[in-house]
């Protein structure tokens, strides 16, 4: 590692994270910069990536990264009754795809992307999914309800890794859930792979799945979803949204849901 030329891998991180416009987690980074070849994909790299970068971000010269993990945790608290109703106003939404003809699920096998959907699609009110990993049988039980619930035919628009795992995590949650009329892998996929120039790790041999992934590619490789450039990400999701979602649809209930805020404003103003 000492080898490595970290004040020039530095500069190119923060230029990375600078990037986006959304926050970036240290493992997004880090598969970023192993897929321009400046670190080793290795955990010895990433830890050194993450100690190096603490190190600048105390000495104000690095960008903060994302940290989904450890928050502060309190309840939501108003300064008093005219407070809270000012904060309703200002939250209020409608569903915002109650008119929609699908149901549009988002997923992504990485919990370090939502941040990124949410940026970037949240608007719309599409729901998002973060499988992170195999999901768990509680988690395909509480998507089975919710879809269930929904009288519109569904669809889950879904990025994954490019390794033997990554293409199997879908694969694993359509037949668990089988709820889902419609299912587009958006990313990654071996065409992409070679469109966007995303260099391969090597893949793990021990990976149970190992030798179907060979004999369908021809070789044992691991791409993670994290490489791709965050506008690429972007659209490649708006491009398989698109193909489902209604725009005229969209703004009726944004029209509606403008009105309603007035009236939960004047509502505020006069005290009621």
């Amino acid at each position: 590692m000492s080898r490595l030329r970290w004040p020039v891998i530095l500069e190119r991180a923060a230029e990375i994270v600078l990037s986006y416009d959304t926050g970036v987690t240290l493992r997004q980074l880090h598969y970023r910069l192993t897929s321009e070849l400046l670190i080793p994909n290795s955990d010895s790299a990433y830890k050194t990536l993450s100690a190096r970068t603490a190190e600048a971000r105390r000495a104000g010269s690095f960008p903060a990264l994302l940290d989904r993990v450890r928050t502060i945790h309190r309840y939501q608290t108003f300064a008093g009754s005219e407070d809270a109703r000012q904060w309703l106003v200002e939250i209020y939404r409608r569903d915002r795809t109650e008119l929609q003809a699908w149901n549009i699920y988002l997923g992504v096998e990485k919990a370090g992307i939502v941040e990124q959907l949410r940026a970037w699609f949240g608007d719309l009110g599409v729901s998002i999914l973060a499988l992170v990993g195999y999901a768990s049988q509680t988690y395909v039980d509480e998507v089975v309800e919710e879809i269930e619930r929904d009288d519109r035919p569904s669809v889950l628009l879904y990025a994954g890794d490019f390794d033997p795992s990554g293409e199997d995590i879908d694969r694993d949650f359509e037949a668990r859930t089988a709820c889902f009329d419609k299912i587009v892998r958006v990313a990654l996929t071996p065409q992409q792979v070679e469109d966007y120039d995303l260099p391969p790790q090597m893949g793990k041999a021990t990976d149970s799945r190992a030798r179907s992934f060979i004999a369908r590619h021809g070789q044992l490789v691991q791409v993670e979803l994290d490489a791709l450039p965050p506008d690429v990400l972007r659209s490649l999701y708006r491009d398989a949204l698109m193909e489902f979602w209604d725009e005229s649809a969209y703004l009726s209930v944004l029209e509606l849901e403008a009105s309603e805020r007035e009236e939960l404003q004047r509502g505020n103003a006069n005290g009621s």
